[in-house]
């Protein structure tokens, strides 16, 4: 009998904590004061996630998707893409401030002399994240690749969001 009252409070305590975790919240550390991304996030179980598709920038006019300057530059094409995420979370529910991960992947830019303008989609992705308004901060992966689809692209971003419980 004792055992069995043993176990059943075993299995009890484990139920507690698992609703706890459950219950818990995403939680976020940064790794520096000034790091403007988090170096971690932890989401509970029975989150759910939802992983968003590499996008890339929309033409500054839609009727000229040829030319150099179509989609503008590094800057231009953060803003663009986080919006069109900004607006694509919306549709679920969500906002900014549930995003947990993103890949950045830029291409560099020749006044660089071929290195990514990382400062520029930085002081964009500022407006975004960590702010009064949205405080939160994601994980993140910048990385320079050769080229992305079309001569133009300089930008692709693609993430995951949670919603905790």
């Amino acid at each position: 009998m004792k055992r069995i009252h043993g176990l059943a409070l075993a299995l009890a305590l484990t139920a507690v904590s698992a609703n706890a975790a459950y219950a818990a919240g995403i939680e976020r550390t940064k790794g520096s004061p000034t790091s403007p991304i988090a170096s971690t996030a932890t989401v509970p179980a029975g989150s759910n996630l939802y992983f968003l598709s590499g996008s890339t920038a929309s033409a500054i006019n839609p009727a000229d998707t040829e030319s150099p300057n179509a989609f503008g530059d590094t800057g231009a094409q953060t803003l663009s893409i986080l919006n069109k995420m900004k607006a694509q979370l919306a549709t679920l529910g969500l906002g900014m401030g549930d995003i947990v991960k993103l890949n950045v992947f830029l291409v560099g830019v020749p006044a660089l002399d071929g290195k990514m303008d990382r400062d520029a989609m930085n002081a964009v992705f500022k407006t975004f994240f960590g702010t009064a308004e949205q405080p939160n901060l994601p994980t993140r992966s910048t990385v320079q690749v050769a080229a992305l689809g079309r001569p133009q692209i300089l930008v692709e971003i693609e993430g995951i969001a949670a919603k905790a419980p």
